[in-house]
């Protein structure tokens, strides 16, 4: 009855128009007073859920996610996402469906700066979507390309996603963010395949093949943007940072470059960037601070209990239950945005997880990347809507072209269900702990 009055409270709230957090406070609400009529609460107590909002606000971990999200304006706004893309088209404009792989190569590259989905998305649609309709490529495949690429910001750090379930379950962001770099580049690998599927019998412009020089020089211009990640993963894996401190050097880095480097920067900009990395840094706050009243009640009503019991049929195989999972996951992610599915299944699924003997590490990379997924899914998906805008399509013709993509990065997620480990030998090989040699035994499952 416990797990009725959640889903019925939360899901009604939302139902009735109610944004994510306030329905997030509203099944707090509702827990608390089903478990005083029950008895497992002595009284109904607001003091309590207002103390267990600024709880939920105050952490040290969480000031990376304002910090990620600055440093992405900043890169956007100086000129670092412009290079990037400069450099990928120099490498490889020149082929067929080039700006296709352009995309690809610039997603991956950004998504280990800034950590933002729709960030990225909408720096790479607004460079590469008028090239591309040029060029003659069919628009919203293109869209649903650039889309796709973008979702991989949650998966290779920094990721903001990380920070919010590594919070959530209590496991080291870190070690999530080492672990989260493999499956991220598969990512990318999946949609360099499914693009030259689709882009192969395509007439396409080309553009002209760059000389060695001109390659060397986009290189050169863009080495200031391209060595941004080496800051962030480097500081971060050799214990010089906390997640937290590398989005400061971050977030220094993408200023001074902007402003010093490359004069694309603005001082007279700046409010403008603060201001907008403020917005979406207070509208996921809200979302983490209501959602550790509902993360309390859960565990106090013993809510993963009673899924548990569910759910007990499938402990005993741990690729089974990761598959149901995974399901109910994407399932969620099609109607829920990224965050909220994060903060409202975290404290659900992880005892389970833990129950079940699978590795929090290995869970919450996929549980992240499932969660990523769920941003290119109708009809909530944000993403969707970003590169809709930016694009100039509407939302059916983005929903059509991105789904060869959509396949395409669902099935490395399932390949990396029934592999573990091609995300534990990576890991690992990062972490340091196995050599090169134990590396591939334990990738062949030797």
């Amino acid at each position: 009855m416990t797990v009725l009055v959640f889903l019925v409270s939360l899901c009604g709230a939302m139902a009735l128009g109610m944004p994510c957090a306030f329905a997030l406070m509203v099944c707090g609400v509702a827990l608390m007073g089903w478990m005083v009529a029950i008895g497992i609460y002595p009284a109904f107590d607001a003091q309590v859920i207002a103390q267990k909002m600024l709880d939920g606000a105050d952490s040290f971990i969480l000031l990376a996610i304002p910090f990620f999200m600055l440093a992405g304006e900043l890169m956007n706004a100086g000129g670092l996402s412009k290079r990037i893309v400069n450099f990928a088209l120099a490498l490889i404009g020149h082929r067929h469906g080039g700006l296709g792989y352009v995309a690809i190569i610039a997603a991956v590259i950004m998504a280990s700066l800034s950590g933002s989905a729709a960030a990225d998305t909408a720096a790479l649609a607004a460079i590469l979507i008028p090239m591309m309709r040029d060029a003659g490529y069919n628009v919203p495949r293109s869209a649903g390309l650039i889309a796709s690429g973008g979702i991989i910001a949650p998966v290779i750090p920094p990721s903001i996603g990380f920070v919010i379930f590594g919070v959530a379950a209590n496991v080291s962001i870190p070690q999530l963010f080492l672990a989260g770099v493999f499956p991220g580049i598969l990512m990318g690998v999946s949609l360099f395949l499914a693009w030259w599927w689709v882009a192969r019998k395509e007439t396409l412009k080309p553009y002209p093949k760059r000389s060695w020089g001109e390659r060397w020089q986009a290189t050169k211009d863009g080495a200031w943007a391209l060595a941004m990640p080496a800051f962030i993963l480097g500081s971060i894996r050799f214990g010089f940072a906390t997640p937290t401190e590398a989005a400061v050097v971050a977030t220094v880095y993408a200023l001074f470059v902007g402003m010093f480097i490359y004069k694309e920067l603005k001082p007279s900009q700046l409010y403008g960037l603060f201001l907008a990395a403020a917005k979406m840094t207070s509208v996921i706050m809200f979302l983490v601070a209501a959602a550790l009243i509902s993360s309390w009640l859960i565990t106090a009503a013993n809510i993963p209990g009673e899924v548990g019991k569910l759910l007990e049929a499938f402990t005993d195989n741990k690729l089974l239950l990761m598959i149901l999972l995974m399901v109910l996951v994407l399932v969620v992610g099609t109607a829920l945005d990224f965050a909220p599915t994060v903060l409202i299944l975290t404290p659900v699924l992880m005892p389970i997880v833990k129950q079940a003997g699978i590795d929090p590490i290995y869970f919450g990379v996929l549980f992240i990347m499932n969660n990523a997924i769920g941003l290119i899914t109708p009809p909530v998906g944000i993403v969707l809507n970003v590169v809709a805008g930016v694009a100039k399509v509407s939302m059916t013709d983005v929903i059509r072209g991105i789904n060869p993509f959509l396949i395409a990065q669902s099935t490395v997620l399932f390949l990396l269900v029934l592999w573990p480990p091609l995300v534990m030998a990576p890991f690992r090989l990062l972490q340091g702990r196995i050599d090169f040699y134990q590396f591939v035994q334990m990738l062949l499952g030797l």
